[in-house]
């Protein structure tokens, strides 16, 4: 009984020390997680609840920015429009055509394979690449798509492509499709690298004849973790939506609002106003809208 007992207190002592590396080691990453992700949300938490103008010690108002942000704000209602559009459209259709792609340029040689991968990962880490759409789309008759449409007679005068309501919208959700090609490709490219070939092999002899069915029966099954990945952050893409439209149609500035989103609108009201605690009221509300799609994105995907 005695051994049994200084055998068991060995352990747990040399089970302590091996914790305790690894609780060492994860602490800088945990630090730096509860630094700039935990406390920033609960402190927009707290501040939601807030009179808050960055100058003044907040003054708790209980529901009042809750209350006005849901029954009064009418300018919310749009900008929460406008992000649910942009999430349904390019939130699926990019996360969709992320992995079509790197399906399509994992088949491609070796050096190719690179060279595309490079090519569609680009827009993603590039900084400030709207000059090129604003170029394109130029409200005047320089810009390269009114021209060649004022050339070819289809259009007598330009279109204001970016101040017109009935445009801005659709060519913001191409430009957003076009730079969220990033993460999740890589995420994808990384997944379908890492599917052993014999896999295949053994399918082929089972009886899978092409490629559709090498990818429903191997690859996709293989690639759960990347495709989880990837949703994450396509929904995180699709409803952070700000910058975009802050560059391209002014965000709060647009036209009757058309382009505004709710990160314009917390921006309006956090940087513009210093009303911090209606701002951090607008965060969580967002913050739960990611939350609670990502939840329903992954039973979907399980």
């Amino acid at each position: 009984m005695a051994k049994n007992r200084q055998k068991r207190l060995r352990y747990t002592k040399r089970d302590k020390r091996e914790f305790a590396v690894s609780y060492s080691m994860l602490a800088p990453f945990l630090l730096v997680f509860c630094v700039f992700t935990l406390i920033p949300i609960f402190c927009a938490v707290f501040l939601s609840f807030t009179s808050f103008n960055m100058l003044e010690f907040p003054v708790f108002t209980g529901w009042v920015n809750y209350r006005r942000l849901l029954f009064e704000d009418d300018v919310f209602l749009i900008a929460l429009k406008n992000t649910l559009i942009f999430a349904v459209l390019t939130g699926p259709l990019s996360y969709i055509l992320a992995f079509f792609f790197a399906w399509l340029i994992n088949e491609m040689p070796a050096k190719l394979r690179v060279f595309m991968t490079i090519l569609f990962y680009a827009p993603s880490v590039s900084g400030n690449a709207y000059f090129i759409w604003q170029y394109m789309f130029s409200n005047d008759s320089y810009g390269l798509v009114n021209g060649l449409l004022m050339s070819w007679g289809i259009i007598s005068e330009p279109i204001l492509w970016f101040t017109d309501p009935d445009y801005n919208m659709i060519i913001i959700v191409i430009v957003q499709l076009w730079l969220s090609l990033g993460v999740s490709f890589l995420a994808f490219i990384a997944g379908l690298q890492s599917v052993d070939n014999t896999q295949y092999e053994a399918a082929a002899v089972d009886g899978v004849k092409n490629r559709f069915q090498e990818l429903y029966y191997i690859t996709l099954p293989n690639m759960k973790d990347m495709l989880l990945f990837g949703a994450v952050m396509q929904i995180s893409g699709a409803f952070s939506v700000g910058d975009i439209t802050q560059a391209l149609s002014g965000g709060y500035n647009s036209v009757q609002y058309s382009a505004l989103t709710i990160i314009n609108h917390m921006n309006d009201y956090g940087t513009v106003r210093y009303e911090m605690g209606y701002a951090s009221a607008i965060s969580v509300v967002l913050f739960l809208m990611v939350y609670f799609s990502k939840k329903l994105i992954f039973k979907i995907l399980k």
